[in-house]
């Protein structure tokens, strides 16, 4: 191949990945679903711009250039949130420290409520690009579909772990609060985009070997 044909990943991309490499966690595991998830936006943008002379995949290409720019945004503030919960875990025993750890986990919990909201959306357009779009482009809707179920799972790892500490974090009296409670309640929906995502990658892989 000639070496001008190379693609090669972005000095800020190989930054980035130095800086997941480090032990600070800033980025982490929320803040690197994100970033599957904007893979998954992008490869269906691609499969909705192969799929010429339908409007609804035009359309659709649009949504996916929104919800790609969200992943990413929602994966860099994900971040800071990974990093003060890192220096909260931190904070040397006392009374302060509960506290201080309870805020952090719920601003945590947020975030990857917000991750998987992201990702509820795109199984949205993963299905409209399974039914309708151009079946050449199979195999990259299915490792479009398994890049979001994998940022899915992430998301919804991270949100779990993170309501968890802040219940055990709890003071005396205290009670789940209304973000709390709300990303809490969220599990449920980024479980189910979850084996959505999986499904869709699995049927379109079968049908693609049967064809």
């Amino acid at each position: 191949m000639d070496d001008d044909a190379r693609i090669r990943p972005t000095l800020s991309l190989e930054h980035w990945l130095d800086r997941l490499a480090e032990p600070t966690g800033a980025p982490g595991g929320g803040a690197a679903s994100g970033i599957m998830m904007a893979i998954a936006a992008a490869l269906l943008h691609m499969v909705a711009a192969y799929t010429r002379g339908d409007e609804r995949a035009d359309a659709a290409g649009q949504r996916l250039q929104e919800l790609r720019a969200a992943a990413l945004e929602a994966a860099e503030a994900d971040g800071v949130r990974s990093a003060e919960l890192g220096e909260a875990l931190a904070h040397p025993g006392g009374p302060a420290r509960d506290p201080l750890l309870r805020r952090a986990a719920v601003a945590a919990a947020v975030s990857s409520q917000r991750l998987g909201g992201v990702g509820v959306d795109l199984v949205d357009e993963l299905h409209l690009m399974a039914a309708i779009g151009n079946p050449s482009l199979a195999a990259d809707l299915v490792v479009a579909a398994e890049a979001l179920a994998a940022g899915l799972g992430g998301a919804l790892t991270n949100l779990r772990a993170c309501v968890d500490l802040a219940e055990v974090h709890a003071t005396g009296g205290d009670e789940m609060s209304s973000d709390l409670a709300e990303a809490a309640a969220f599990d449920e929906r980024i479980a189910a985009a979850r084996l959505a995502a999986s499904e869709v990658a699995a049927e379109t892989s079968a049908g693609a070997a049967a064809s």
